[in-house]
C-alpha cells in the first residue's frame, strides 16, 4: 500500500505537458479542481472525462501508474459513498431496510462525488508526474512573486512546498523499509483490532520521526554550508517565459471550463442521447 502512494513523485517523459511552463500546469490544474464543482449532471461529467483522457493521452504517463495511486484512497473513497448514499434524503426511495434507505438523489450524489473525488485525485497527480520539484519551486515564486510588496516571503514559501512534496516519495519510501524490517523482526502488523494495529505502529512511527528529523537537520546544515540566504538577490540559471505552447494551453483550458461549466448546467442529457 505504501508503494501504491504516487503523490509527489516525477515521472520522467517526453510529452507536450512536461515542456509547459510549470506556472500553466499549476494555474491549469486549480482551474480544472474546480472545474469539478461547477455542475452536477452527466453530460457535465462525460466532458470532464475527455478531457481527462486526452490530457493522460498527452501527458505519455501510463494508466497503470495513475491508477496505481488510487489506492491509498480507496476507503476515503468508500466513507464518502457510504455517507452520501444513505444520508441523503432526496427524491423516490429505492431500497429501505430498517435504518437503512437509499433515494433516488442519494445515489445520484454518492456516484457523482465518488467520481468527483477520482478525478480530483488524477488531476493532482497528473501535476507532480509532469513537473520536477525545481520547476514547481519556480513556478509557485513566479505566481505568487507580486505578494512581495505586501512582505510575503515567497520564496521562502515556495520553497517549503517544494521540499515537502519533495519529501514525500522519500518518507514513503523510507516506512516502506521500516516496515519490512520490523516484519522481519517477527512484528505483526495486520492481525489485531484497530487498538492492537495502533499499537504496532509505533515501531513504525518512532524510527520514521527520526529519519525525518535527520533528513531535515541534514538539507538545512546542506542549504547552511552553501550560503543559503533566501531569495533576495538571486538569479535564475533557467528563467521562466512564456512560449506559443503555454498560451494556447491557457486557451485550451479557459475553453475546457467554460465548455463544462455550459454543458453540465444548461444541456439536458437527451440533446447528447439524440
Amino acid at each position: 500500500m505504501i508503494r501504491d502512494i504516487t503523490i509527489g513523485q516525477y515521472y520522467p517523459a517526453k510529452s507536450i505537458l512536461h515542456r509547459l511552463d510549470p506556472r500553466v500546469k499549476l494555474v491549469s490544474t486549480l482551474l480544472y479542481l474546480i472545474s469539478l464543482f461547477l455542475f452536477r449532471s452527466i453530460p457535465g461529467y462525460m466532458v470532464a472525462t475527455l478531457f481527462l483522457a486526452a490530457v493522460i493521452r498527452a501527458s505519455r504517463v501510463p494508466f497503470k501508474h495513475i491508477v496505481k495511486g488510487l489506492k491509498p484512497i480507496i476507503m476515503l473513497l468508500m466513507i464518502t459513498v457510504i455517507f452520501n448514499l444513505f444520508l441523503t434524503k432526496d427524491g423516490d426511495i429505492l431500497f429501505h431496510k430498517w435504518i437503512f434507505t437509499i433515494t433516488e438523489g442519494g445515489l445520484r450524489t454518492a456516484v457523482y462525488m465518488a467520481v468527483r473525488l477520482i478525478y480530483l485525485i488524477i488531476g493532482s497527480s497528473l501535476m507532480t508526474f509532469t513537473t520536477t520539484p525545481n520547476e514547481l519551486t519556480d513556478g509557485i515564486e513566479k505566481l505568487l512573486y507580486p505578494l512581495n510588496k505586501i512582505h510575503v516571503p515567497v520564496h521562502e514559501v515556495a520553497m517549503m512546498m517544494s521540499i515537502a512534496l519533495r519529501f514525500i516519495p522519500i518518507l514513503l519510501e523510507e516506512t516502506d523499509k521500516i516496515m519490512k524490517a520490523q516484519i522481519a523482526r517477527g512484528a505483526d502488523l495486520e492481525s489485531g483490532n484497530m487498538i492492537q494495529k495502533a499499537k504496532s505502529m509505533i515501531p513504525i512511527l518512532v524510527p520514521l520521526f527520526v529519519s525525518a528529523f535527520r533528513r531535515a537537520n541534514d538539507l538545512a546544515m546542506a542549504m547552511e554550508a552553501r550560503c543559503y540566504r533566501g531569495g533576495e538577490g538571486r538569479t535564475k540559471m533557467k528563467p521562466l517565459h512564456y512560449r506559443t505552447s503555454d498560451k494556447i494551453a491557457y486557451i485550451v483550458v479557459i475553453v475546457y471550463v467554460i465548455l463544462v461549466f455550459v454543458v453540465g448546467r444548461y444541456v439536458p442529457l437527451r440533446v447528447w442521447i439524440f
